[in-house]
Protein backbone atom coordinates (compact mmCIF):
# COMPACT_ATOMS: atom_id res chain seq x y z
CA UNK A 1 0.00 0.00 0.00
CA UNK A 2 1.17 3.78 -0.62
CA UNK A 3 0.40 6.68 1.39
CA UNK A 4 -2.72 8.73 1.59
CA UNK A 5 -3.26 12.25 2.29
CA UNK A 6 -5.84 13.77 4.86
CA UNK A 7 -6.72 17.39 6.01
CA UNK A 8 -8.71 19.29 9.11
CA UNK A 9 -9.08 22.62 9.27
CA UNK A 10 -9.74 24.88 12.13
CA UNK A 11 -10.45 28.94 12.52
CA UNK A 12 -9.64 31.63 14.73
CA UNK A 13 -12.13 33.06 17.86
CA UNK A 14 -12.65 35.48 15.09
CA UNK A 15 -14.64 33.20 12.92
CA UNK A 16 -18.27 34.22 13.14
CA UNK A 17 -19.37 31.12 13.95
CA UNK A 18 -16.56 30.76 16.92
CA UNK A 19 -17.63 34.33 18.06
CA UNK A 20 -21.07 32.64 18.79
CA UNK A 21 -19.67 29.39 20.55
CA UNK A 22 -17.70 32.07 22.97
CA UNK A 23 -20.79 34.10 23.47
CA UNK A 24 -22.89 31.30 24.25
CA UNK A 25 -20.11 29.57 26.63
CA UNK A 26 -19.48 33.15 28.51
CA UNK A 27 -23.08 32.92 29.16
CA UNK A 28 -23.55 29.61 30.55
CA UNK A 29 -20.02 30.44 32.52
CA UNK A 30 -21.50 33.23 34.17
CA UNK A 31 -24.65 31.51 35.26
CA UNK A 32 -22.14 28.65 36.70
CA UNK A 33 -20.68 31.36 38.39
CA UNK A 34 -23.70 32.15 40.49
CA UNK A 35 -25.82 28.88 40.39
CA UNK A 36 -23.79 25.60 39.75
CA UNK A 37 -27.00 23.84 38.85
CA UNK A 38 -27.89 26.46 36.37
CA UNK A 39 -29.26 24.55 33.33
CA UNK A 40 -28.51 26.51 30.27
CA UNK A 41 -29.10 26.04 26.75
CA UNK A 42 -27.48 29.14 24.79
CA UNK A 43 -27.73 29.53 21.27
CA UNK A 44 -26.06 32.79 19.60
CA UNK A 45 -26.61 34.50 16.34
CA UNK A 46 -23.71 37.16 15.05
CA UNK A 47 -24.43 39.27 12.30
CA UNK A 48 -23.62 42.29 10.61
CA UNK A 49 -24.42 45.19 13.75
CA UNK A 50 -26.40 42.21 15.92
CA UNK A 51 -25.76 39.69 18.54
CA UNK A 52 -28.99 37.77 19.13
CA UNK A 53 -29.37 35.27 22.05
CA UNK A 54 -31.97 32.31 22.07
CA UNK A 55 -32.27 29.11 24.14
CA UNK A 56 -33.85 27.86 27.41
CA UNK A 57 -32.22 28.81 30.67
CA UNK A 58 -33.14 28.08 34.36
CA UNK A 59 -30.95 29.62 36.92
CA UNK A 60 -30.84 31.09 39.98
CA UNK A 61 -28.35 33.73 38.94
CA UNK A 62 -28.58 37.20 37.15
CA UNK A 63 -26.37 37.74 34.23
CA UNK A 64 -26.24 41.24 32.26
CA UNK A 65 -26.33 39.33 29.08
CA UNK A 66 -25.48 42.38 26.48
CA UNK A 67 -22.82 42.92 28.99
CA UNK A 68 -21.59 39.44 28.87
CA UNK A 69 -21.52 39.50 25.01
CA UNK A 70 -20.24 43.40 24.56
CA UNK A 71 -17.20 41.76 26.84
CA UNK A 72 -16.82 38.49 24.72
CA UNK A 73 -16.46 40.65 21.51
CA UNK A 74 -14.40 43.31 23.00
CA UNK A 75 -11.77 40.46 23.92
CA UNK A 76 -12.16 39.12 20.37
CA UNK A 77 -10.97 42.11 19.03
CA UNK A 78 -14.35 43.39 17.60
CA UNK A 79 -13.87 46.55 18.74
CA UNK A 80 -14.79 48.30 15.13
CA UNK A 81 -17.77 48.74 12.98
CA UNK A 82 -15.20 48.57 9.94
CA UNK A 83 -15.08 44.63 11.31
CA UNK A 84 -18.46 43.97 10.70
CA UNK A 85 -19.54 44.24 14.59
CA UNK A 86 -18.23 47.11 17.28
CA UNK A 87 -18.47 45.62 20.90
CA UNK A 88 -19.33 48.98 22.12
CA UNK A 89 -22.36 50.03 19.89
CA UNK A 90 -23.76 46.37 18.49
CA UNK A 91 -27.61 45.58 19.19
CA UNK A 92 -28.01 42.63 21.75
CA UNK A 93 -31.23 40.76 21.40
CA UNK A 94 -32.17 37.87 23.82
CA UNK A 95 -34.99 35.38 23.58
CA UNK A 96 -34.55 32.96 26.31
CA UNK A 97 -36.93 30.78 27.90
CA UNK A 98 -36.88 28.53 31.04
CA UNK A 99 -36.12 24.66 30.60
CA UNK A 100 -38.94 22.17 29.93
CA UNK A 101 -39.77 20.74 33.24
CA UNK A 102 -40.16 17.17 31.29
CA UNK A 103 -36.96 17.47 30.60
CA UNK A 104 -36.15 18.22 34.30
CA UNK A 105 -38.22 15.47 35.11
CA UNK A 106 -35.33 13.05 34.07
CA UNK A 107 -32.11 14.96 34.24
CA UNK A 108 -32.56 16.03 38.33
CA UNK A 109 -32.54 12.33 39.56
CA UNK A 110 -29.15 12.21 37.35
CA UNK A 111 -30.26 10.84 34.42
CA UNK A 112 -29.07 12.25 30.88
CA UNK A 113 -30.93 15.62 29.65
CA UNK A 114 -31.28 13.83 25.91
CA UNK A 115 -30.57 10.76 23.84
CA UNK A 116 -27.80 10.45 21.54
CA UNK A 117 -24.18 8.83 20.79
CA UNK A 118 -21.21 10.91 21.36
CA UNK A 119 -17.10 9.66 20.63
CA UNK A 120 -14.11 10.28 22.21
CA UNK A 121 -10.68 9.53 20.11
CA UNK A 122 -7.26 9.84 21.07
CA UNK A 123 -3.80 8.26 18.75
CA UNK A 124 -0.35 8.41 19.52
CA UNK A 125 0.71 10.53 16.62
CA UNK A 126 0.98 13.96 18.88
CA UNK A 127 2.13 14.17 22.41
CA UNK A 128 -1.22 15.70 23.30
CA UNK A 129 -2.54 11.87 21.87
CA UNK A 130 -4.54 14.08 19.20
CA UNK A 131 -4.61 13.76 15.13
CA UNK A 132 -1.95 15.67 14.10
CA UNK A 133 -3.77 17.09 11.45
CA UNK A 134 -6.03 19.23 13.59
CA UNK A 135 -3.65 19.93 16.18
CA UNK A 136 -1.43 21.66 13.90
CA UNK A 137 -4.33 23.67 12.19
CA UNK A 138 -5.19 24.84 15.78
CA UNK A 139 -1.89 25.70 16.30
CA UNK A 140 -1.74 27.96 13.13
CA UNK A 141 -4.90 29.45 13.91
CA UNK A 142 -3.96 30.26 17.57
CA UNK A 143 -0.04 31.34 16.23
CA UNK A 144 -2.12 34.20 13.82
CA UNK A 145 -4.42 35.55 16.59
CA UNK A 146 -1.59 35.69 18.87
CA UNK A 147 0.44 37.85 16.07
CA UNK A 148 -2.35 40.04 16.08
CA UNK A 149 -3.19 40.61 19.70
CA UNK A 150 0.75 41.15 20.53
CA UNK A 151 0.89 43.19 17.46
CA UNK A 152 3.60 41.63 15.33
CA UNK A 153 1.32 41.60 12.52
CA UNK A 154 -1.02 44.68 12.68
CA UNK A 155 -2.95 44.74 9.68
CA UNK A 156 -4.64 41.29 10.79
CA UNK A 157 -8.31 41.29 11.78
CA UNK A 158 -9.75 38.99 13.93
CA UNK A 159 -11.31 36.72 11.18
CA UNK A 160 -9.25 33.67 9.74
CA UNK A 161 -9.02 30.11 9.09
CA UNK A 162 -6.19 27.23 8.53
CA UNK A 163 -6.12 24.44 6.90
CA UNK A 164 -3.27 21.09 7.58
CA UNK A 165 -3.05 18.05 4.62
CA UNK A 166 -0.64 15.64 6.05
CA UNK A 167 0.77 12.82 4.11
CA UNK A 168 0.42 9.03 5.91
CA UNK A 169 2.13 6.15 5.36
CA UNK A 170 0.37 2.51 4.66
CA UNK A 171 0.70 2.20 8.76
CA UNK A 172 -1.25 4.82 9.33
CA UNK A 173 1.86 7.15 10.62
CA UNK A 174 2.45 10.51 9.70
CA UNK A 175 5.43 11.07 6.59
CA UNK A 176 5.50 14.76 6.12
CA UNK A 177 2.84 17.97 5.68
CA UNK A 178 2.11 17.99 2.60
CA UNK A 179 0.00 21.23 1.90
CA UNK A 180 -0.95 24.32 4.41
CA UNK A 181 -3.72 26.37 3.39
CA UNK A 182 -3.95 30.27 5.69
CA UNK A 183 -6.41 32.51 5.36
CA UNK A 184 -6.51 35.77 6.95
CA UNK A 185 -8.94 39.01 7.20
CA UNK A 186 -7.01 42.01 6.73
CA UNK A 187 -6.64 45.57 6.94
CA UNK A 188 -7.72 47.11 3.13
CA UNK A 189 -3.67 48.64 2.72
CA UNK A 190 -1.51 45.80 2.74
CA UNK A 191 -0.56 43.93 -0.79
CA UNK A 192 -0.94 39.97 -0.82
CA UNK A 193 2.75 39.87 -1.30
CA UNK A 194 3.56 41.21 2.07
CA UNK A 195 0.52 39.00 3.57
CA UNK A 196 1.71 35.73 2.29
CA UNK A 197 5.51 36.89 3.24
CA UNK A 198 4.80 38.00 6.61
CA UNK A 199 1.98 34.81 7.39
CA UNK A 200 4.67 32.20 6.07
CA UNK A 201 7.51 33.75 8.00
CA UNK A 202 6.07 34.65 11.38
CA UNK A 203 2.79 31.93 11.30
CA UNK A 204 3.66 29.45 9.74
CA UNK A 205 7.26 28.44 10.08
CA UNK A 206 7.54 28.72 13.75
CA UNK A 207 4.61 26.74 14.33
CA UNK A 208 5.22 23.92 12.44
CA UNK A 209 7.20 20.65 13.71
CA UNK A 210 10.30 20.49 12.26
CA UNK A 211 9.96 16.69 12.13
CA UNK A 212 7.39 16.59 9.76
CA UNK A 213 7.31 20.18 8.25
CA UNK A 214 10.16 21.06 4.72
CA UNK A 215 9.39 24.40 3.75
CA UNK A 216 10.33 23.46 0.69
CA UNK A 217 8.51 19.99 0.07
CA UNK A 218 4.96 21.96 1.50
CA UNK A 219 2.82 23.44 -1.07
CA UNK A 220 1.26 27.22 0.82
CA UNK A 221 -1.60 28.48 -0.14
CA UNK A 222 -1.81 31.82 1.86
CA UNK A 223 -5.18 33.95 1.21
CA UNK A 224 -5.58 32.06 -2.40
CA UNK A 225 -8.52 34.41 -3.51
CA UNK A 226 -6.02 37.61 -2.65
CA UNK A 227 -8.26 39.81 -0.81
CA UNK A 228 -9.91 39.20 2.63
CA UNK A 229 -10.66 42.47 3.64
CA UNK A 230 -14.61 41.95 4.38
CA UNK A 231 -15.14 39.26 7.22
CA UNK A 232 -16.67 38.43 10.92
CA UNK A 233 -20.18 38.63 11.33
CA UNK A 234 -20.41 41.08 7.99
CA UNK A 235 -18.89 38.40 5.54
CA UNK A 236 -21.10 35.69 7.17
CA UNK A 237 -23.53 35.51 10.22
CA UNK A 238 -22.10 33.13 12.50
CA UNK A 239 -24.13 30.46 14.67
CA UNK A 240 -23.28 28.31 18.15
CA UNK A 241 -22.57 24.33 16.74
CA UNK A 242 -21.62 25.39 13.96
CA UNK A 243 -17.70 24.35 13.78
CA UNK A 244 -18.34 20.14 15.56
CA UNK A 245 -15.56 19.17 13.49
CA UNK A 246 -13.37 22.08 14.72
CA UNK A 247 -13.58 21.30 18.10
CA UNK A 248 -13.01 17.72 18.08
CA UNK A 249 -11.01 15.76 15.94
CA UNK A 250 -10.63 17.74 12.36
CA UNK A 251 -12.91 14.60 10.88
CA UNK A 252 -10.32 11.75 11.86
CA UNK A 253 -12.56 10.61 15.15
CA UNK A 254 -15.84 10.46 14.48
CA UNK A 255 -18.45 12.90 15.88
CA UNK A 256 -22.25 11.79 17.35
CA UNK A 257 -23.89 15.20 15.92
CA UNK A 258 -24.05 17.26 18.91
CA UNK A 259 -22.86 20.29 19.55
CA UNK A 260 -20.71 21.60 22.85
CA UNK A 261 -21.05 25.44 23.33
CA UNK A 262 -23.81 27.04 25.42
CA UNK A 263 -24.90 23.62 27.01
CA UNK A 264 -24.54 22.72 30.74
CA UNK A 265 -22.73 19.73 31.87
CA UNK A 266 -26.48 18.12 32.17
CA UNK A 267 -26.85 17.58 28.39
CA UNK A 268 -24.84 14.66 27.08
CA UNK A 269 -23.65 15.71 23.85
CA UNK A 270 -20.98 18.04 26.20
CA UNK A 271 -20.29 15.61 29.48
CA UNK A 272 -20.22 12.72 27.63
CA UNK A 273 -17.91 13.48 24.86
CA UNK A 274 -15.94 15.13 27.35
CA UNK A 275 -15.90 11.51 29.34
CA UNK A 276 -14.99 9.20 26.36
CA UNK A 277 -12.24 11.59 25.17
CA UNK A 278 -10.94 11.15 28.98
CA UNK A 279 -11.24 8.12 28.66
CA UNK A 280 -9.62 6.86 25.53
CA UNK A 281 -6.97 9.24 25.79
CA UNK A 282 -5.95 7.09 28.55
CA UNK A 283 -6.10 3.88 26.69
CA UNK A 284 -3.69 5.19 24.83
CA UNK A 285 -1.55 6.88 27.35
CA UNK A 286 -1.49 3.29 29.05
CA UNK A 287 -0.03 1.48 26.01
CA UNK A 288 -3.00 -0.70 25.54
CA UNK A 289 -3.27 0.90 21.74
CA UNK A 290 -2.08 3.18 19.66
CA UNK A 291 -5.77 4.08 18.06
CA UNK A 292 -8.70 4.49 20.14
CA UNK A 293 -12.18 5.69 19.75
CA UNK A 294 -15.38 5.08 22.60
CA UNK A 295 -18.59 5.46 21.56
CA UNK A 296 -20.88 6.19 24.39
CA UNK A 297 -25.07 6.26 24.16
CA UNK A 298 -27.94 7.50 26.20
CA UNK A 299 -31.41 7.28 26.30
CA UNK A 300 -32.98 10.43 27.51
CA UNK A 301 -34.16 10.60 31.55
CA UNK A 302 -31.85 7.09 32.17
CA UNK A 303 -29.04 6.77 34.17
CA UNK A 304 -26.69 4.18 32.40
CA UNK A 305 -25.71 4.69 28.98
CA UNK A 306 -27.29 2.18 26.55
CA UNK A 307 -24.21 0.88 25.46
CA UNK A 308 -20.53 1.86 25.54
CA UNK A 309 -17.92 0.57 22.52
CA UNK A 310 -14.07 0.20 22.37
CA UNK A 311 -12.48 0.45 18.83
CA UNK A 312 -8.80 0.39 18.79
CA UNK A 313 -8.37 -0.32 14.86
CA UNK A 314 -5.81 -2.97 15.33
CA UNK A 315 -3.92 -1.38 17.46
CA UNK A 316 -4.78 -2.70 20.76
CA UNK A 317 -2.67 -5.22 23.19
CA UNK A 318 -5.71 -6.54 23.75
CA UNK A 319 -9.21 -7.44 22.43
CA UNK A 320 -11.60 -4.49 21.56
CA UNK A 321 -13.98 -6.57 23.62
CA UNK A 322 -11.50 -6.88 26.45
CA UNK A 323 -11.26 -2.82 26.38
CA UNK A 324 -15.14 -2.59 26.44
CA UNK A 325 -14.77 -4.45 29.52
CA UNK A 326 -12.07 -2.72 31.49
CA UNK A 327 -12.86 0.84 30.51
CA UNK A 328 -16.44 0.23 31.63
CA UNK A 329 -14.87 -0.68 34.69
CA UNK A 330 -12.43 1.79 35.51
CA UNK A 331 -15.00 4.58 34.33
CA UNK A 332 -18.72 5.74 35.39
CA UNK A 333 -20.05 7.14 32.54
CA UNK A 334 -23.38 8.21 34.55
CA UNK A 335 -24.12 11.49 33.76
CA UNK A 336 -23.73 13.01 37.67
CA UNK A 337 -20.69 11.02 37.91
CA UNK A 338 -19.28 12.49 35.22
CA UNK A 339 -20.07 15.87 35.93
CA UNK A 340 -18.85 15.20 40.31
CA UNK A 341 -15.44 13.92 38.95
CA UNK A 342 -14.52 16.63 36.15
CA UNK A 343 -15.96 19.51 37.94
CA UNK A 344 -18.49 20.12 35.44
CA UNK A 345 -20.46 22.46 37.44
CA UNK A 346 -17.51 24.60 37.43
CA UNK A 347 -17.16 28.08 35.20
CA UNK A 348 -14.61 26.39 33.08
CA UNK A 349 -16.16 26.20 29.42
CA UNK A 350 -15.14 29.62 27.68
CA UNK A 351 -12.12 28.70 26.85
CA UNK A 352 -12.89 25.49 25.19
CA UNK A 353 -14.97 27.67 22.90
CA UNK A 354 -12.14 28.41 20.45
CA UNK A 355 -9.40 25.95 19.10
CA UNK A 356 -10.82 22.86 20.21
CA UNK A 357 -12.34 21.27 23.14
CA UNK A 358 -9.40 18.67 22.90
CA UNK A 359 -5.53 18.13 23.28
CA UNK A 360 -4.51 21.38 24.97
CA UNK A 361 -2.88 21.00 28.38
CA UNK A 362 -5.43 21.36 31.41
CA UNK A 363 -4.95 24.89 33.15
CA UNK A 364 -6.02 26.69 36.28
CA UNK A 365 -7.32 29.49 34.86
CA UNK A 366 -10.87 31.21 34.43
CA UNK A 367 -11.40 34.34 32.01
CA UNK A 368 -13.69 37.06 32.78
CA UNK A 369 -15.97 35.06 35.45
CA UNK A 370 -15.28 35.98 39.03
CA UNK A 371 -15.84 32.98 41.63
CA UNK A 372 -15.13 32.33 45.41
CA UNK A 373 -12.21 29.77 44.72
CA UNK A 374 -9.22 31.43 43.01
CA UNK A 375 -8.62 28.59 40.46
CA UNK A 376 -10.99 25.86 39.07
CA UNK A 377 -9.04 23.33 36.90
CA UNK A 378 -10.31 23.34 33.35
CA UNK A 379 -9.58 20.86 30.29
CA UNK A 380 -9.52 17.91 33.24
CA UNK A 381 -11.05 15.43 31.17
CA UNK A 382 -7.75 15.63 29.29
CA UNK A 383 -6.05 14.13 32.24
CA UNK A 384 -4.18 10.75 32.16
CA UNK A 385 -5.14 9.76 35.59
CA UNK A 386 -6.67 6.63 35.04
CA UNK A 387 -3.85 4.82 33.45
CA UNK A 388 -2.40 2.26 36.01
CA UNK A 389 -6.42 1.66 36.78
CA UNK A 390 -6.73 0.58 33.10
CA UNK A 391 -3.78 -1.73 33.63
CA UNK A 392 -4.96 -3.22 36.63
CA UNK A 393 -8.48 -3.98 35.16
CA UNK A 394 -6.60 -5.89 32.10
CA UNK A 395 -4.37 -7.51 34.07
CA UNK A 396 -1.14 -6.17 33.31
Amino acid sequence: MGTTLFTSESVTEGHPDKMADQISDSVLDHMLAQDPNSRVACETLVTTGLALLAGEVTTKGYVNLPEVVRGTLGRIGYNDSACGIDAATCSVLTSLDPQSDHIAMGVDHGGAGDQGMMFGYASDETPELMPPTIQYAHALTRRLAQVRHNGELPWVRPDGKSQVTIEFDSENRPVRIHTVVISTQHDEKVSHEEIEAEILDKVVRPTLPESLYDPEDCAHHVNPTGLFVIGGPHGDAGLTGRKIIVDTYGGIGRHGGGAFSGKDATKVDRSAAYAARWAAKNVVASGLASRCEIQLAYAIGVVEPVSVHVTTFGTGEFSDEALSKAVSEVFDFRPRSIIEVLGLRNPIFTPTAAYGHFGREPEMKIPDVKKAEDEVLFFPWEETNRVEDLKTAVGV
